[in-house]
């Protein structure tokens, strides 16, 4: 039977939706996001940093300060607990607030592999509540330009796609929680890979990945190469570099289609800070490519016209401002009380891919994903 939450919103829409954030890095996002919304309370903060903790507190206006999530999550009338935590911690604390009532918004990615994300899904459709991941790159005006395009005039059957975030020197923190392989569950393709999946994914109408074949490399973070200078990320356990830098797959669709993905935190290339996205139509393509985060002159659509080849520049602008956007509709979500097929299904397709790169890599042979 599913449990019940003290301040049901199904049962008081009206009420405000009372938030307990876990995490103090993208934390502070979320906590933007969150206390800019109308309707929302964010009533608890968790997190180890006291300096941090207690500067965000007073900033936000946060009356419940907790050195530890399990404090927060006990907390009997809360509606939501948002994770921003190292990767490790996604499973538990979702675990543990799905079965105390809370309905769950987590940072990507949802976990550190098909096991425990197939665990999050069940437990939320069990108790009955919302679990959403922050895939909030598909929001960007770019994307959501292409994916108009592509649903008003299309490029044909599109056979092939190309997607890729690529930096030239972008390790966060060579000794931090990212670069260990217990606290991140992997490298570049856990961190950054996420998002453009999510992305490629939407453009191409959900469709499922059924085979993958990948390899991934560490040499140039084991070599002390490709640091950001990102100083306030938790510190691993190990100290040491036991995580990919790059990795780079073939994905087989279930319609016969195929992509190239490749995810590089580091490289001694031209690359800086580039994120792309190209698809191949039969009867044109398209191509999102975002130079250093690039808010202008992002979407390019190729096509024959009269029988020569036409470069088309359409002007989009991307303001900025994701996460809000994508906390928002899972606000939305969580008020409408119609919380079937929201509970972290589609994220759990983007795990189980994840996932079968890692085997792929490990095994040196394709992985079929289950149906």
């Amino acid at each position: 039977m599913a449990s019940s939450s003290p301040a049901d919103s199904a049962t008081i829409p009206s009420a405000p939706l009372r938030v307990g954030i876990v995490g103090l890095g993208m934390g502070s996002v979320h906590l933007e996001a969150f206390a800019g919304l109308p309707g929302v309370e964010v009533v608890a903060l968790a997190g180890k940093e006291v300096e941090r903790r207690t500067q965000l507190g007073a900033q936000y206006g946060v009356p419940v300060l907790l050195d530890d999530w399990e404090a927060l999550v006990a907390l009997p009338d809360l509606d939501i607990v948002s994770i921003a935590t190292p990767n490790a911690l996604h499973h538990p604390i979702t675990m543990a607030a799905l079965a105390a009532g809370k309905h769950v918004f987590c940072e990507k990615p949802l976990a550190l592999d098909t096991a425990q994300a197939r665990e999050m899904v069940a437990a939320a459709i069990e108790h009955d509540r919302v679990l959403e991941v922050a895939f909030n790159h598909r929001r960007r005006a770019d994307i959501q330009y292409a994916k108009r395009y592509l649903d008003e005039v299309g490029i044909g059957r599109i056979y092939h796609a190309r997607a890729s975030w690529k930096r030239r020197a972008g390790i966060p923190g060579l000794r931090s929680w990212f670069t260990s392989k217990r606290m991140a569950g992997g490298g570049a393709l856990i961190d950054l890979g996420p998002h453009v999946l999510d992305s490629l994914l939407f453009l191409l109408g959900e469709r499922k990945v059924v085979a993958v074949s990948a390899v991934a490399h560490g040499e140039l973070g084991r070599a002390g190469y490709g640091a950001m200078d990102r100083t306030e990320q938790m510190a691993s356990d190990t100290g040491a570099f036991e995580v990919e830098d790059l990795a780079s797959a073939l994905f087989r669709f279930d319609d016969g289609s195929s992509a190239a993905f490749e995810i590089t935190w580091a490289g001694h290339t031209a690359d800086d800070e580039d994120i792309s996205i190209e698809l191949l139509g039969v009867d044109g393509g398209l191509r999102v490519f975002v130079p250093r985060y690039a808010s202008d002159d992002t979407v390019r659509i190729y096509r024959d016209v009269a029988g020569r080849p036409v470069d088309i520049a359409p002007e989009v602008h991307v303001p900025g401002g994701e996460h809000p956007i994508v906390i928002a509709e899972f606000l939305d979500h969580v008020r409408s009380g119609q919380w079937e097929h929201r509970r972290g299904e589609f994220a759990l397709h983007r795990t189980e891919i994840l996932d079968a790169c890692y085997r792929s890599a490990a095994e040196g042979r394709e992985i079929r994903l289950e149906s």
